[in-house]
């Protein structure tokens, strides 16, 4: 079963957009952090794009029945980290497992002891296909054109469809 993202929030998890980052560091794990947060947080946005992925991700599995995978929601964490450090998912699998504000935004809580095995990494997060990412950037680049011509939003600034970028690669 595919889920967007789990529904009941677990004991000691805290909420996307509650998520506090370090404003001085110069790490760029925050800002990637930053910048999905701003996605979440923008409800039309994340309503389209979560729409799509459950659309392309493995469309013939069932929504309903079976052992439960990885979120949406985790399954694009995970591979917007995995592109824009340009890591192995050796490393992935560190920082998913380790890493504690990776954790609060897989939506893991303080007192949850879950983990993620390295090829069940590497089996969803391969998922997100080179087209299928290049459509979540038209997604978001739709939506940094639209808040450019609002002037309370800013404008989205980086973008990545110039590069020839998959999840899938080992």
């Amino acid at each position: 079963m595919r889920v967007v993202q789990n529904e009941q929030m677990a004991m000691g998890e805290v909420d996307v957009s509650k998520i506090k980052f370090d404003p001085k560091s110069r790490d760029d794990i925050p800002k990637i952090l930053r910048g999905l947060q701003h996605l979440y947080m923008d409800p039309a946005l994340r309503g389209s794009f979560f729409e799509l992925l459950a659309r392309q991700v493995a469309p013939r599995v069932s929504k309903s029945s079976g052992r439960p995978g990885m979120t949406l929601w985790t399954i694009l964490v995970c591979c917007v980290i995995r592109l824009d450090l340009n890591i192995d998912y050796d490393r992935l699998h560190e920082l998913v497992n380790h890493h504690n504000t990776i954790r609060e935004m897989l939506g893991h809580g303080a007192f949850e002891d879950v983990s993620h095995h390295h090829q069940t990494l590497k089996d969803n997060v391969s998922l997100l296909t080179p087209e299928l990412l290049d459509q979540i950037n038209q997604l978001v680049v739709q939506a940094g054109n639209t808040a450019s011509s609002r002037p309370d939003r800013a404008l989205l600034t980086r973008s990545r469809s110039g590069k020839a970028a998959t999840c899938a690669g080992a």
